[in-house]
């Protein structure tokens, strides 16, 4: 018998002062599907009572490798399943009982969403966090553009545009994670949790100290060449312009990092990229809030979820593995602004949005 399927998605326990909410797919790197998003509300809706909740992940490779983008490319109503994932995202950030969200392994996409906007992010020595939507043809969503448009200098630009994981250490100098512990302590500290422990008194208890970001040290050469690219260009009104300055600015260095940068970038999908400069450039701009950005992934991303792009994506890393998408249009310099602008564009009338409380 398939244990994922005679087993609940979603696991809840209340256990002394905590409730504990699992995600129960661990062949699937617990890949959330909208029957998981239901899972998760009523587990948040049940935890009235509790000190904490404690987000977690089954099994041993990681918290939630992101949404099942198959059930989302290959036949599922993007606007709905979008909509569930985002209201749910902002659930976790709004929770009036503080959600302590556990990201062992791997966090990405989707898991970022839950887990990067709780009110106690933990990471361990496994954890390897990343945004990777730009390699699928759509952009980062479930609020990540909050969290890159706030890391320090332009690394928010380069994770979204290069789709690079972080590590624990980078995950917390970049704002995705506040505590690191190892992964050996995590049970003891739902004990101390399920035991009536305050929360940032346990996690300041078990806390490893943190070593050096590698990833920071990218600044010193990435952010120069992009904020004189970018400088140029306002990338809200001129998406295109944006990413090809960027591009080009990077081809044209001669530093070799950069250069390695400009070739990993020119395989994501250059629709996503453009998009993805736009929207972070947004967010900076008008002072967004996680509210303000799930708003926006949900009129944005569900347009991209239907443009070839995403299920051509979708076919490459997922279905056939060739990893060699086959992008429409296959170069930034080849994109329609038109065409840009109509992903970016507000909703057309009778299109309502997901109706949350935003700030301003």
């Amino acid at each position: 018998m398939n244990a994922e399927v005679s087993e609940p998605l979603i696991l809840v326990d209340r256990v002394g002062a905590i409730t504990r909410v699992t995600l129960n797919r661990p062949r699937a790197i617990n890949a959330l599907n909208t029957e998981m998003f239901d899972g998760i509300d009523a587990a948040l809706e049940s935890a009235t009572g509790s000190n904490a909740i404690v987000l977690d992940g089954a099994g041993e490779r990681g918290f939630c490798g992101g949404g099942d983008i198959k059930q989302i490319a290959f036949g599922g109503d993007p606007r709905a399943l979008f909509g569930a994932e985002y209201a749910v995202d902002y659930r976790v950030s709004a929770s009036p009982i503080p959600v302590v969200a556990i990201m062992d392994g791997i966090a990405m996409g989707g898991g970022i969403g839950l887990g990067g906007h709780a009110a106690f992010r933990v990471v361990t020595e496994r954890s390897r966090l990343a945004m990777p939507e730009a390699r699928i043809g759509i952009m980062p969503d479930v609020g990540g553009h909050f969290l890159l448009a706030r890391a320090p200098g332009r690394l928010g630009e380069y994770l979204a545009i290069t789709a690079s994981e972080m590590g624990p250490a980078d995950a917390i100098a970049l704002g995705f994670a506040d505590t690191l512990i190892l992964s050996e302590r995590i049970e003891q500290l739902r004990d101390a949790l399920a035991a009536g422990a305050d929360p940032e008194t346990a996690l300041a208890d078990f806390a490893e100290p943190v070593p050096e970001a590698p990833l920071l040290a990218v600044r010193d050469w990435f952010d120069p060449i992009a904020d004189e690219a970018l400088g140029s260009v306002d990338a809200v009104a001129d998406p295109v312009g944006a990413i090809v300055a960027l591009l080009a600015a990077l081809e044209s260095s001669a530093d070799e990092r950069a250069l390695a940068t400009a070739e990993t970038v020119r395989g994501m999908c250059p629709l996503s990229l453009a998009v993805t400069v736009a929207q972070l450039a947004r967010t900076r701009a008008a002072q967004l809030d996680v509210a303000g950005v799930l708003e926006d992934d949900y009129r944005v991303v569900p347009r991209l979820a239907v443009h070839a792009n995403f299920a051509e994506g979708v076919r490459a890393q997922l279905v056939d593995k060739d990893r060699n998408p086959q992008w429409i249009p296959a170069r930034v310099e080849d994109l329609d602004p038109r065409e840009v602008a109509e992903i970016l564009a507000p909703h057309p009338a009778g299109e309502q949005g997901l109706g949350l409380p935003t700030a301003g």
